[in-house]
């Protein structure tokens, strides 16, 4: 591996993913390509630049942006729209053209360089009146899935990559799903080797969040500034709940798996903090509180947001077993790790908020 492209690379995720990657591997040549729409995507370029990266601004919608001199050996495939709530009372056209025209795109550069492709998708992928039909209970914090037989791939732990995939899921899971199938016949077809993980929601440092994406850093940024949230939707009680990824612990599975590519040729695995490392937005509110000391207003609102889910977390088993990895950073730490980065860039953080 001589030669890594990371699309969407000035984002959270690939940003992230491609420091790391270059801080283990220094000889490694790594270019991201980004359209740096999303805002605060800017302020990671000096540090990518900083480690020796190269960017690129460009877009996966247009082939001729995708064009190197390189030979590309190892593709990440970091680049969305990733907002659940994006085309709903709208056009998706972006979406669209991003999720799945994009994708295409990337994996035509794959064909061509015979690069290896890493490919994050989305939990998302997965339909959410199944997930929200599962029964749960409310406890004095989160709410809770009772223990009792469910669905095929639903179990206690969380949901396995069998779950069945029928039935409406946002125009963001099905734009990822549609991209995956697409992945599997470029698999078949030009011998591309590839995994796919599903990836629920991901939190850390550089995380510049937003209320349909990001949710985490969102809480850690508005106790700091002391900005108003709400809590939205299932009764406005701030009980929903999601398993958490520590940016870093997605480093270190994205490592074992490009040092041992066969074992996953083919495979779909659920990545995701699983049950142990798992937040309701209540929960987070009172760790929020005791890192920055500062108690905010949070109003109420019950009426629930398209395509919403009262709980998801996903099982990790499968990637598990094939390469005996598990996070290791534990919630109250990923929040930490956020409130630290904050504090650090404080300025900045204020000034992104003004525009």
């Amino acid at each position: 591996m001589r030669t890594m492209l990371v699309t969407g690379g000035a984002g959270f995720v690939g940003s992230n993913l491609a420091v790391s990657f270059k801080r283990k591997y220094p000889d490694l040549k790594i270019i991201v390509l980004d359209n740096l729409k999303r805002r605060g995507s800017e302020f990671n370029l000096p540090r990518l630049a900083a480690e020796g990266i190269r960017v690129v601004h460009g877009d996966i919608r247009n082939p001729e942006d995708m064009e190197f001199d390189d030979k590309i050996d190892v593709l990440l495939e970091c680049s969305a729209e990733p907002s659940v709530l994006a085309g709903f009372g709208g056009s998706p056209r972006y979406l669209v053209n991003t999720n799945l025209t994009g994708t295409i795109n990337c994996l035509e550069v794959a064909r061509k360089n015979r690069a290896d492709v890493v490919f994050l998708s989305t939990s998302r992928v997965y339909p959410y009146d199944p997930i929200n039909a599962v029964p749960r209970r409310e406890e004095a914090s989160r709410f809770v899935w009772e223990d009792v037989a469910g669905p095929r791939g639903w179990s206690p732990a969380g949901l396995d990559v069998d779950f069945d995939l029928t039935g409406p899921k946002s125009m963001y899971g099905a734009t990822k799903l549609c991209s995956e199938f697409v992945l599997r016949e470029y698999e078949a077809m030009y011998g591309v080797r590839a995994v796919v993980d599903r990836c629920g929601v991901i939190a850390g440092p550089w995380q510049f969040g937003k209320v349909d994406q990001g949710v985490f850093s969102l809480w850690v940024q508005a106790h700091y500034f002391k900005r108003r949230l709400s809590y939205i939707g299932f009764g406005g009680l701030g009980k929903q709940v999601r398993d958490l990824l520590h940016v870093d612990d997605l480093f270190d599975l994205l490592d074992m798996q490009l040092a041992d590519l066969e074992k996953a040729r083919g495979k779909v695995y659920n990545v995701g903090g699983g049950v142990s490392c798992s937040l309701s937005l209540l929960e987070t509110t009172r760790i929020c509180e005791e890192l920055t000391g500062n108690r905010i207003e949070i109003r109420g609102d019950a009426e629930n947001r398209p395509a919403d889910l009262a709980i998801y977390i996903g099982d990790n088993r499968r990637v598990t077993a094939d390469y005996g990895w598990s996070p290791k950073r534990d919630a109250r730490t990923i929040l930490a790790d956020l409130f630290a980065w904050v504090r650090e860039h404080e300025a900045s953080l204020r000034t992104l908020a003004t525009l």
